[in-house]
């Protein structure tokens, strides 16, 4: 069996890369697998652990990190947030293309492990387009509001270091540009 490919699917906070990951595994042909990362963060409405998050204390979080068992992880707004390496290497040994849906501070320390992995980051039509949207959860406080901005411009200014960029302002054609890397990238493969 082929071992699968690893997908890089970022960029800032708000851009809607969960809309369109969830558009990209309607499609079978593409053989995702979606890496599910861990948090310390308490979960929101309607999050499920195991299903959108492995919600872990902090404690815990902090000894896989002693013992090398994420892939990546950065601490953000007050939360831990990481890839299990196990669960993602299990899963590619399967032949599963997984995608890492991560914040760019993860994204750059994966980048740096696993220089063959398939980079993409996600860009909002514009900055306002984007407070928009992060003010449209109404999850959030003013002052959390405001650190997710301050954060979104760093992350923009990033996007080169991907190996391609992709605007979200219409989420099937995002998805439709997204799954037409990854076919290229896997027939690449063969």
């Amino acid at each position: 069996m082929q071992k699968g490919m690893l997908i890089i699917l970022s960029g800032p906070s708000g851009v809607g890369k969960g809309t369109v990951r969830e558009q990209l595994f309607k499609d079978e042909s593409l053989n995702l697998a979606y890496s599910i990362s861990m948090t310390t963060r308490k979960p929101r409405p309607g999050e499920r652990d195991g299903v959108d998050y492995f919600f872990v204390e902090e404690t815990e979080f902090e000894e896989k990190i002693k013992e090398g068992k994420l892939l990546e992880w950065a601490k953000f707004v007050g939360n831990y947030y990481g890839t299990p390496k196990d669960y993602v290497e299990q899963l590619l040994a399967q032949g599963k293309n997984v995608v890492l849906e991560i914040e760019v501070q993860g994204a750059l320390q994966v980048m740096e492990k696993c220089p063959d992995a398939t980079t993409i980051f996600i860009v909002p039509p514009s900055f306002e387009e984007l407070e928009r949207r992060i003010r449209g959860r109404r999850t959030e406080d003013e002052a959390i509001v405001q650190e997710r901005l301050a954060k979104a411009r760093k992350e923009i200014a990033t996007k080169d270091e991907y190996k391609y960029v992709v605007e979200n302002d219409d989420v099937m054609l995002a998805k439709e540009q997204i799954a037409t890397i990854i076919k290229n990238h896997c027939t690449n493969q063969d």
